[in-house]
């Protein structure tokens, strides 16, 4: 089975989370599903500059983000593959950005969230997020 090392990004501005709905994929039980941005880990590359370098791909934005911004890493088996995701808490003083590869998105306050239909990965971050918000 193949593995994958991902990044996403917990993107936050003015106490909303920007959740991005993917277009259809390969795999049925990852299409429409809404999910943090971000993408695979190239060879050599640290975690956080993969990260910003995603962004700037797939949504023209422009973010720095250090290893402090960690927030969690999640292990997760699909069907057909596997992910290894390393998340970090971003705050965005412009939310502006282009759609690329996804369908939509939506700034939603952490509360609100569930309410989407989330890839099964991204689930113990969207429980993670609401419950570091209600401190």
């Amino acid at each position: 089975m193949k593995h994958y090392e991902v990044v996403a990004a917990i993107i936050e501005h003015e106490g909303k989370i920007l959740c991005m709905q993917r277009n259809k994929g390969k795999f049925d039980y990852v299409s429409y599903k809404y999910e943090f941005p971000g993408g695979k880990v190239e060879a050599g590359e640290e975690n956080h500059t993969a990260l910003e370098r995603e962004l700037r791909e797939e949504m023209d934005m422009h973010i720095t983000i250090s290893e402090q911004d960690y927030f969690m890493t999640i292990n997760h088996t699909y069907p057909d593959f596997a992910i290894t995701m390393h998340c970090y808490l971003c705050k965005l003083a412009h939310p502006k950005f282009v759609m690329k590869e996804h369908i939509d998105a939506k700034w939603m306050l952490p509360d609100e969230m569930h309410t989407l239909d989330w890839a099964p990965a991204d689930y113990p971050i969207l429980e993670k997020i609401v419950a570091y918000y209600r401190k």
